[in-house]
């Protein structure tokens, strides 16, 4: 159900069917160690959210694949990062033309940790202009707790690690090196740190976590966890409605 195949003729009716609610997948172009490609978070989030819009249902967005990536550093080439005010602006603006053709519920489903802070920006500016807009921001990491622990078992601080390495060897094995994955283990230098550090001072490789213990089972298995929880979590928003009906615009002058 991708947005971009659908006719202008074909979107309304798409939209009743589904409680007038939208996917937006972000993803980002980073470096992701000596052992996957740059597409890492791109590939997740395209990927999760076509089953997920299969499933449910609910047409998909372009997927956008640059994000705020800064903390990446220029140590290594392949990140193309956008400015955080870029991505705040650029969201705003999808959103706005979304909601002028139909959407009322938009999800936003984020790959890519660092993009979080912007995107909420974004979902706020979207809140206050349109009143009847719902928008959510569902970070793939954390969507559930089995999810979060998937992700979060090697590093506290993960990147290109055993999870995203067998994400990607069960969902694209393309942008594995697999005879580099082996010596790309790297470990978490962050715990007991106050400020959050770029990876240029945490990492020597790009990478933080253990990519030698990742395997396309295990990566299928985190993979359909991801697809059944974001889906159950986009279905109950199809059903929900605001607490209480009052316009964002109103004066406090209704009736108790």
């Amino acid at each position: 159900m991708r947005w971009s195949e659908l006719t202008w003729s074909e979107i309304p009716a798409v939209l009743a069917g589904v409680g007038y609610a939208a996917i937006l997948p972000v993803g980002a172009t980073e470096q992701h160690g000596p052992h996957l490609g740059c597409g890492v978070d791109t590939v997740i989030a395209e990927e999760l959210c076509l089953a997920v819009s299969t499933r449910t249902g609910v047409p998909m967005l372009p997927t956008l694949p640059y994000g705020c990536s800064l903390g990446h550093s220029k140590r290594w080439p392949g990140t193309i990062a956008v400015q955080p005010i870029t991505l705040i602006e650029l969201v705003k603006q999808i959103g706005d033309w979304a909601y002028h053709s139909g959407v009322r519920r938009l999800f936003i489903v984020n790959a890519h940790v660092t993009n979080a802070a912007p995107l909420r920006c974004a979902l706020e500016m979207l809140r206050a202009e349109h009143d009847d807009l719902m928008v959510t921001v569902m970070n793939t990491a954390t969507v559930s707790e089995r999810v979060r622990q998937f992700h979060f078992a090697d590093a506290g601080d993960w990147h290109a690690n055993d999870a995203e390495t067998s994400l990607m060897l069960a969902i694209a094995p393309d942008l594995v090196r697999p005879d580099l994955c082996a010596t790309a283990d790297d470990p978490d230098r962050t715990v007991g740190c106050i400020f959050p550090h770029p990876v240029n001072r945490t990492s020597l490789n790009g990478v933080t976590g253990t990519p030698s213990q990742a395997d396309a089972g295990k990566g299928r298995i985190g993979f359909d966890w991801l697809v059944a929880d974001a889906s159950a979590h986009i279905l109950r928003g199809l059903a929900e409605q605001p607490p209480l009906d009052c316009s964002y615009d109103s004066c406090f002058n209704d009736a108790a």
